[in-house]
């Protein structure tokens, strides 16, 4: 029977629409299962092949869990604020609205085609102002927190206020900007302004002056992994570093819980190394060195407290605050050049950057506390200001940077931890040594050591035992028009939320998407942009008046602002009263299993973790995480395709004959190649572009062969598969079925167009075990135990395979069930019913249409996943090989409930056995049960 893929996968896909199939219950009866898919950007360019792997890989469990039972939660939504509609909007003037809503609908229409089972009635788009709503509530609740560390969790700022006006800052333990005293009269007797300003220093989302990665040509500031060697990834723009007042999240005051907290997820190792890594935990101390002459200190965090007796300069971060006060008249204009050279570097680069050494000399002189000695004050783009505190104390015999240094600018070496090594030449850095050349540490172990030189740093005054963090406060502002706009006004200079009521903050009309001529954001360009603080809305800017008539905020939220509590919206995505319920919030609780790209390590992963704690610790939700396991699919990767063209000419001459000429190597459209092969359409490729219409070919054989590689899948290397196409000509479950066969989840592998003919042909097979001819014929006969094994073997398979996401061999063993039931021309209902449902989280659609003749009027999807029956795997006989003396001479087939004894003694009575032992008795007779026998004579 012929298998009409197009007609049946229409059928069906239209059958799901209709009967809303997958819309998920908000009943609490079944036990729940949240799947769910990273956030997706809806691009222009549309998804192609690479695109849908983790989704169909995250699909199958979906459809799994509904046939065992579980309500299940797989929603699918848009990360819709993005720079790309923002600089096409920029370009043609098109509102990003358009663009992204043009761009959304070519998505789903993809997405539907390929038949995944989302709840489409939950779609989120962070671009929606139902949505960002909430967004904006959120940030209102940061505002209004702080993080107190004795509870180890955020609380209502009132509760901090309560205690400046009872204690001052006497016993307050808080995470903060910078460290305050002041007495509880000296708090009530402030002013309102001089409360807010105080608050600012404790609330989790506040205002400072911030160093940021400044992109002029895009007039924004970008997030350190848009930066790529100092350009922006999008467009390639110079980025620059500089000091600005943005809007902060204060996720440094959760590190240590987002450390912890790994420890109970179940994610790839390298993913939680990156997010180690990230936050980076070191235990320390903080010291401070006096500087010759001036009244200011300078204060250092070191992990490597045993060694200060070796430290002999000192290095400061260029954008430390100090620099200007310790920079002598006469080295004022190299520090200067300094500075702005440092300034077009991302702290990115400037920390993968280790085999360059650069600096300045400040012309001031720190002294060591415990050395007495000298120590020349240098800047260098090596040490950054947010990490500690913006200066190092260099001890180059025992640290590498530290050493290039020393040795680049003549500083002086002194060893402190014993080594035989010659430390002038290369640093030696151990914590198994003893310390040397340092007063009363002498002889102490690192451990003693540290805790010696920490007690007297203490009892001196100058500093204290401390753990410290590489992560920062996340910058919370771009200078961007696409993206949610802050909900705060200005009034005398200070920052003030809108009511709750007011939300959403809308985004405004723009007559042009830059910034303005005086510099401001986007959002300067707004006429109907200003906060009335009498008739609670927003007015036209012309009314302002520094009274009752106030500016908005002109900044917008960052990209991951969105997507860090998506997860929690789709749970509650239409309710207009909170951002989710709290019984809802409980009942679906974490998500179960999320699927995406590695590229999120650090960025979105964290930030939602961040979210999740703020959101629980304010009492909104009870899960502490929001993904409890997490898989990161690996990449589809292109065949690319090249022609080879003559310097100089426009001549392309064909790959085996490129190497007779000097050629350059050019990208050409997959799309161009004859079917499946690597031959170019020469017409076609002529057509493709102007510069190529008059192209001249030197061919081999009367073709030009391509050169063919395995990249990237990437619009640019013009590699790119449509899905479209796909489904067109080998069906949306081929396409399922092929992405899932090509190799492990989270390897990357490349796609190659022609396998799909094996994956088609085995649904063709598939489909046909239920048709005998062009009937369908299916019998209700009991099917043979022969029968049922291949099916009880097959459900074992796949339920280790999808429980363990093997899903490349689930296709293998589908493959070896349906030719070993047709081999044996199995069509009995008993068999090829269940045969049905195991296939259908794969799929689904060729299931539905069998399902649907086998005579059920409902969904396949919910039916109950096919039980294993161990005792259809039971053998009933074994083929035992007898071997003698090593080597096997015949085989026997014997009853699988046989003993070792039974099984010698049928084997010694057996013809064949009697002609090799021709009277003989033998020395020894090994049986091994159910696997072989072996005879010693």
């Amino acid at each position: 029977m012929f298998y009409d893929h197009q007609q049946i996968e229409k059928k069906w896909q239209k059958y799901w629409e209709d009967h809303q199939t997958y819309k998920t219950s908000d009943s609490t009866d079944k036990p729940k299962f949240y799947v769910l898919d990273m956030f997706p950007y809806p691009s222009g360019a549309g998804l192609h092949v690479g695109h849908p792997l983790g989704y169909i890989a995250s699909d199958i469990y979906a459809r799994y869990k509904r046939h065992q039972g579980f309500n299940v939660l797989h929603p699918v939504g848009y990360d819709s604020f993005g720079l790309p509609a923002e600089q096409y909007a920029i370009q043609t003037g098109q509102h990003p609205a358009i663009t992204t809503e043009q761009n959304i609908t070519r998505y789903e229409e993809q997405l539907r085609k390929i038949g995944f089972s989302f709840d489409w009635s939950r779609e989120v788009r962070t671009s929606d102002a139902s949505y960002y709503k909430w967004t904006q509530w959120i940030f209102i609740e940061l505002f209004h927190s702080w993080y107190n560390k004795d509870t180890d969790k955020a609380e209502p700022i009132e509760t901090l206020i309560r205690h400046f006006e009872t204690k001052g800052t006497a016993g307050l333990n808080a995470n903060q900007n910078e460290e305050l005293d002041f007495t509880a009269e000296e708090w009530n007797a402030a002013s309102s302004i001089d409360k807010e300003d105080i608050l600012l220093n404790y609330r989790l989302a506040y205002r400072a002056e911030t160093t940021v990665n400044w992109c002029p040509a895009l007039g924004t500031v970008l997030a350190n992994d848009e930066v790529k060697d100092g350009k922006s990834e999008r467009g390639g723009f110079p980025v620059f570093q500089k000091k600005m007042m943005q809007w902060s999240m204060r996720i440094s005051a959760y590190s240590e819980r987002l450390l912890q907290g790994l420890k109970t997820l179940d994610w790839p190792q390298p993913l939680k190394d990156s997010q180690e890594y990230w936050i980076g935990k070191s235990q320390g101390a903080q010291v401070k060195f006096s500087v010759e002459g001036q009244s200011e200190t300078v204060e250092v965090f070191t992990t490597r407290p045993d060694t200060i007796f070796g430290a002999t300069f000192m290095v400061l971060a260029p954008e430390n605050p100090l620099v200007e006060t310790l920079t002598t008249e006469a080295q004022k204009a190299e520090i200067e050049n300094y500075i702005e050279e440092t300034s077009k570097k991302t702290e990115r680069d400037r920390m993968s950057d280790v085999k360059n050494v650069s600096g300045a000399f400040t012309g001031s002189y720190a002294v060591n506390p415990f050395s007495n000695e000298r120590m020349p004050v240098f800047i260098s783009d090596y040490v950054l200001m947010g990490y500690g505190t913006g200066a190092v104390m260099a001890v180059p015999a025992h640290d590498e940077r530290d050493h290039r240094f020393a040795k680049k600018f003549n500083l002086e070496i002194k060893k402190v931890v014993e080594t035989d090594e010659n430390v002038q030449e290369a640093s030696f850095d151990s914590k198994d040594s003893v310390c040397v050349n340092s007063d009363f540490l002498n002889g102490l172990n690192y451990n003693d050591a540290k805790a010696l030189i920490i007690s007297a740093i203490e009892k001196r005054a100058i500093g204290h035992g401390t753990t410290n963090y590489r992560q920062r406060d996340a910058i919370f502002s771009r200078q961007r028009y696409w993206g949610e706009p802050v909900p705060v006004y200005y009034k005398d200079g200070m920052p003030y939320t809108l009511p709750v009521s007011a939300l959403p903050l809308e985004l405004p009309e723009v007559e042009k998407y830059l910034p303005t001529e005086d510099g401001d954001p986007p959002l300067g360009n707004a006429k109907t942009f200003a906060w009335d603080e009498i008739s609670q809305k927003v007015v036209n800017t012309d009314l302002i008046n520094g009274t009752t008539i106030l500016p908005l905020e002109l900044s917008t939220m960052p990209g991951w602002a969105g997507s860090s509590w998506y997860f929690l919206r789709y749970m509650d995505p239409n309710d207009d009263s909170v951002f989710v319920k709290k019984e809802l919030a409980d009942y679906w609780g974490q998500v179960d299993l999320y699927i995406g790209g590695s590229e999120h390590a650090t960025g979105h992963l964290l930030y939602s973790r961040f979210w999740n704690m703020f959101l629980k610790d304010r009492g909104y939700i009870s899960h502490n995480e929001p993904f409890q396991k997490l898989i990161n699919q690996g990449m589809i990767l292109g065949m690319s395709a090249f022609v080879y063209r003559i310097d100089g000419t426009n001549q392309y001459v064909s790959k085996n004959l490129a190497k007779e000429y000097q050629t350059q190597q050019i990208h050409v459209d997959v799309s161009l190649l004859k079917g499946t092969s690597d031959e170019l359409d020469t017409e076609a490729f002529k057509a493709w572009r102007p510069d190529y219409a008059d192209a001249e070919f030197i061919l081999e054989d009367g073709k030009y062969i391509t050169g063919r590689e395995v990249e990237k899948m990437s619009k640019s290397k013009y590699n790119v598969v449509n899905p479209d196409d796909i489904c067109e000509e080998y069906g949306a479950d081929g396409l399922r079925l092929y992405e899932m066969f090509l190799g492990p989840l989270e390897q990357s592998k490349p796609w190659n167009t022609q396998g799909l003919s094996g994956v088609y042909g085995f649904l063709k097979k598939f489909w046909n075990l239920y048709f005998n001819g062009e009937v369908f014929e299916v019998s209700d006969d009991e099917p043979t135990k022969a029968e049922y094994k291949v099916l009880h073997t097959l459900i074992k398979k796949v339920v280790y395979d999808i429980e363990n996401f093997s899903f490349n061999t689930s296709v293998s063993s589908f493959m070896i069930a349906v030719n070993e039931l047709q081999k044996i021309k199995c069509n009995k209902r008993n068999i090829l019913e269940p045969l049905a449902v195991i296939i259908s989280p794969y799929a689904p659609h060729i299931c539905e249409e069998l399902w649907n003749l086998l005579g059920n009027k409902e969904s396949i999807e919910f039916e109950k996943f096919p039980v294993l029956n161990e005792d259809y795997l039971v053998e009933d006989e074994i083929q035992y090989p007898v071997s003698v003396n090593g080597k096997m001479k015949f085989k026997i087939s014997l009853s699988a409930q046989l003993t070792a004894k039974e099984v010698e003694d049928v084997v010694l009575k057996d013809e064949k056995m009697l002609q090799i032992l021709e009277g003989t008795t033998p020395k020894k007779i090994i049986v091994v049960p159910h696997r072989i026998v072996n005879i010693v004579i």
